[in-house]
C-alpha cells in the first residue's frame, strides 16, 4: 500500500512538473514599477495574456535604474521564461543582456522605449519623434508667438525619449522658438524631482514662453505639480503660459478637466501591453513579426477630455 501511495506522489509531482514545464510565461519589464504609466501596460499585458491562453510576469526595478533592469533579465533568461518584452532604459546598457536572450532561444522585443542596434526582434510603441513634434505643434498652436522654452526628460540614454526631444527641437527651432539655458532637464522618471524642476525654471526665467516637458512625470506629483501652475495661473490665464503636457493616465486627465493643462498629447500604453503578448507568441511559434508596430496617439483638450475619463 505504501508503495502504491508512493508512486501515485511520484506521478502528481512529475504530472504537476510536465504542466509547469508546458506553461507559456512572458515578461514585461517596465523602466521602473514606481511610473503609472506603465501600469496601464501591465494591465494590456495581462489582459492580453489571459486572451491567449498565457502567463504575463510583469517585474521591473523598483524605479528607474538600468542596471537593475539589466539584471532582471538576466534573472528572466536564467528562469527560461518564453520570451521578453522590455521598455529600455538605457539602450546601450541591454544590447549585451538581449544577445544573451536571444543566444539562449528566447524570443526578445521593445516596448514603449527601444533599443534598435541591438538583437531585440521587433519593437512596439510610439513614433516618438512624430509625438516631440505633435507636442510642439500643439504649443504652437496655442501660443503662436515665438518665445523662450525649457523642456525636460527622463534620462539622458532613454532611446525614445531623446527622439521625442529631437521631433520637439525639429518643430519649435523651425517656428522660432529659442531654448533657455539648462535645458533640458533630467528628472530620471523622479515624479517630485519633475514637478521641482518645472518650478526650477519657471523661477529662473521669469518671462519664459513655456515649459514643455516629453513626458508626463510631474502630473504625477500633483499636488507639487498644481503648486507650480499656481504659482504661474496669472501668466496661464493671459495667455502667455500654456500648459501642453505629455500623457493622458487619469491623473493627467482630471488635472486638464480641472484647470491644471490646456493639452495632453497621450501614448497609448494599454494597448502595447496588448501587442507586446501577441508579438511574442508569433514568435515563439516561430512566425514573421513585422520589426516596427506603432501605437497612435491621442489630443485632449478640455472638448473631448470626458470621453477619455469614462470607465
Amino acid at each position: 500500500m505504501k508503495s502504491v501511495l508512493l508512486a501515485a506522489v511520484a506521478m502528481t509531482a512529475l504530472t504537476a512538473f510536465a504542466h509547469a514545464a508546458d506553461a507559456t510565461s512572458f515578461a514585461l519589464i517596465p523602466k521602473g514599477m514606481d511610473n503609472p504609466y506603465f501600469d496601464l501596460s501591465r494591465d494590456g499585458c495581462m489582459a492580453e495574456a489571459k486572451k491567449i491562453g498565457v502567463t504575463c510576469i510583469y517585474k521591473g526595478p523598483a524605479t528607474h535604474e538600468p542596471a537593475t533592469e539589466v539584471q532582471i533579465m538576466q534573472d528572466f533568461i536564467t528562469q527560461g521564461v518564453a520570451g521578453i518584452a522590455v521598455s529600455v532604459a538605457d539602450a546601450d546598457s541591454v544590447t549585451g543582456v538581449i544577445k544573451q536572450a536571444r543566444d539562449a532561444g528566447i524570443p526578445v522585443i521593445t516596448f514603449d522605449a527601444d533599443a534598435p542596434n541591438s538583437k531585440r526582434q521587433a519593437y512596439v510603441g510610439t513614433d516618438n519623434k512624430e509625438m516631440g513634434r505633435e507636442l510642439a505643434r500643439q504649443l504652437i498652436k496655442v501660443h503662436p508667438q515665438p518665445s523662450t522654452f525649457a523642456t525636460q526628460s527622463g534620462g539622458p540614454a532613454a532611446e525614445n525619449l531623446n527622439e521625442r526631444l529631437a521631433g520637439l527641437y525639429e518643430v519649435l527651432k523651425a517656428a522660432g522658438w529659442t531654448e533657455v539655458k539648462g535645458s533640458p532637464a533630467f528628472c530620471n522618471d523622479d515624479a517630485a524631482l519633475a514637478a521641482q524642476q518645472l518650478t526650477d525654471f519657471a523661477t529662473a526665467n521669469p518671462d519664459i514662453g513655456a515649459i514643455i516637458p516629453v513626458g508626463g512625470w510631474a502630473l504625477f506629483a500633483p499636488k507639487a505639480y498644481k503648486g507650480y501652475v499656481d504659482a504661474n495661473m496669472d501668466k496661464v490665464k493671459a495667455g502667455k503660459f500654456p500648459l501642453v503636457m505629455p500623457d493622458t493616465l487619469p491623473v493627467e486627465l482630471q488635472l486638464l478637466k480641472d484647470g491644471y493643462a490646456q493639452v495632453l498629447v497621450g501614448q497609448r500604453p494599454f494597448e502595447m501591453g496588448e501587442k507586446a503578448m501577441d508579438i511574442l507568441m508569433k514568435l515563439k511559434k516561430g512566425e514573421t513579426v513585422q520589426p516596427v508596430n506603432i501605437a497612435g496617439l491621442d489630443v485632449v483638450t478640455k472638448d473631448n477630455v470626458d470621453k477619455f475619463l469614462k470607465p
